[in-house]
């Protein structure tokens, strides 16, 4: 398939700069392409579309204050954005510079420590950062929360709390598992009230899902590796509710490629690892029966994905009627319940 077929044109008004003043007052789009249902309703509403014996699976990643602002010693401004972080002081980042770096060029941090290249790995730089302080606690002090570029604004004290989900546990993401962010303490009530389950797994978001698609035929497209956690609990859980003919729905992308790369294993088992598995159209899901997912940007690998779970005409459909009612685009705008195409 062409990366035009992802392609569509999104006002830029849509796009959501900020989040709605509650978590749960975003706008939710349901969707079924079995009997080509597309409603309008409200977050706060999602039971209202869910049953007793449905399994939620949410990304319990956190995301890092990753970004950290640098000088070169002649004054030149670096952008330094953790992409991951090795042992020994060390970690594997983005660098913005107004002209090229180079190995063993040195940087100097906000708190008047030094951060040094020390190698590339692809599109990456190695960083040694300075011994005196855990790389995670450095950026406690000094990092920014490292929102998308198309927001095009810095960070604020809100996000600290709005760019992170209610459920957020484990240290290790640089862009929030956004689904999850519509989800507030009052809705994980109403699903425990209705007798919904809820199960947790992590995988840690790279920055490497705001790249774009740089090929023409998607099939030579190579997604980025991200680290990825699922418990004893978690899978007893889906093998449960799959064997009691319950739906399990997948909050986020990220929830969703975690499962199916675990399913092309073969049988769901509690571990840790990576995955770069690339979702499209023409793959076969083997967990998932729904995804509560956001809205998102045009010839991306995540609008490819939601294009294979639906089929891409129905995504078209969903996303020209999302455009024509002014839903709020991307990661702070509304969510999506989009049943798997059967």
């Amino acid at each position: 398939m062409n990366i035009n077929d992802f392609d569509y044109t999104l006002p830029e008004q849509l796009i959501a700069a900020y989040p709605t003043q509650n978590r749960s007052d975003s706008r939710l789009l349901i969707g079924d392409p079995n009997c080509s249902l597309i409603k309008d309703s409200y977050f706060r509403d999602l039971t209202d579309f869910l049953q007793a014996g449905d399994l939620l699976i949410f990304n319990d990643t956190r995301v890092m204050p990753a970004r950290l602002y640098a000088e070169k010693p002649t004054g030149g401004k670096v952008e330094i954005l953790i992409e991951r972080m090795l042992p020994n002081h060390q970690g594997v980042v983005h660098l913005g510079s107004n002209k090229p770096l180079k190995i063993g060029q040195i940087l100097h941090l906000a708190d008047g420590s030094t951060a040094t290249i020390i190698g590339r790995k692809q599109r990456f730089f190695i960083m040694q950062f300075d011994a005196d302080q855990l790389l995670l606690d450095r950026l406690q002090q000094i990092g920014h929360i490292p929102l998308p570029p198309y927001l095009k604004r810095q960070d604020e004290q809100t996000d600290l709390t709005r760019y992170q989900t209610v459920y957020a546990r484990h240290e290790g993401s640089v862009a929030a598992p956004t689904a999850g962010l519509h989800f507030d303490q009052s809705l994980l009530d109403q699903l425990t009230a209705k007798q919904i389950d809820c199960a947790y797994l992590t995988l840690h978001v790279g920055a490497g899902t705001f790249m774009p698609v740089q090929v023409e035929n998607i099939a030579d497209h190579v997604m980025h590796y991200e680290s990825f956690t699922i418990n004893a609990e978690t899978c007893a859980k889906i093998n449960a509710c799959k064997k009691r003919g319950g739906r399990v729905i997948a909050v986020g992308t990220t929830s969703l490629r975690c499962l199916e790369s675990i399913a092309q294993q073969g049988a769901l088992t509690p571990q840790s690892g990576e995955t770069n598995l690339f979702i499209a159209p023409g793959f076969t899901f083997q967990i998932a029966d729904a995804l509560i997912t956001n809205f998102h940007l045009p010839k991306s690998t995540l609008l490819m994905l939601v294009s294979a779970f639906v089929g891409l005409d129905f995504c078209k459909q969903l996303y020209a009627h999302a455009i024509l009612a002014h839903y709020r685009f991307y990661s702070y705008g509304d969510g999506s319940l989009l049943i798997r195409k059967k």
